[in-house]
C-alpha cells in the first residue's frame, strides 16, 4: 500500500524535524522544506496529499502568502496552517486553510487534523 504524502513547510529545523519523524511514526511519507524554494515548484516535485504549512517563515515570507499561491493553483491539496500564534485567525488570507493548528510538542491535534484531511479530500 503506498503512503500518504504530508508536506511539512515551516523555517525552524526543530519543527520540521519533529513533524517528520512523528508523522513517519504514524506511516505517512513526510517531505520538508524551510519555505525557501518555489512553492509551487515543489508541489509539483512532491505532489503531497496535506500541505503542512507555518505561518510565519521568516522576516520577509508568510506562509499565508505561500497559501495564496497554492490555492491559485490547486483547490484540492489540504493545508494545514501551523502557528506558534492565534492572532492569524483575524487574517483574511488564512480563510483560504483547511485547518488550523496552535504549535504544541504535543503533536495529538496536528495528527488527527492531517487524518481528517486525508478522510475528507476529494477523489
Amino acid at each position: 500500500m503506498e503512503k500518504h504524502k504530508i508536506l511539512v513547510v515551516d523555517d525552524e529545523k526543530h519543527i520540521r524535524m519533529l513533524y517528520q519523524e512523528e508523522l513517519e511514526e504514524e506511516g505517512y511519507a513526510v517531505a520538508t522544506s524551510d519555505g525557501e524554494e518555489p512553492i509551487l515548484e515543489l508541489l509539483d516535485r512532491e505532489r503531497p496529499e496535506v500541505v503542512i504549512l507555518d505561518i510565519r517563515l521568516g522576516p520577509d515570507r508568510s506562509g499565508l502568502d505561500l497559501l495564496q499561491l497554492i490555492r491559485g493553483r490547486d483547490l484540492h491539496v489540504p493545508v494545514i496552517l501551523s502557528t506558534a500564534y492565534d492572532s492569524f485567525q483575524h487574517d483574511l488570507k488564512s480563510i483560504a486553510a483547511d485547518y488550523y493548528v496552535v504549535k504544541s510538542v504535543d503533536l495529538t491535534e496536528l495528527k488527527d487534523k492531517v487524518r481528517g484531511a486525508l478522510a475528507n479530500k476529494p477523489a
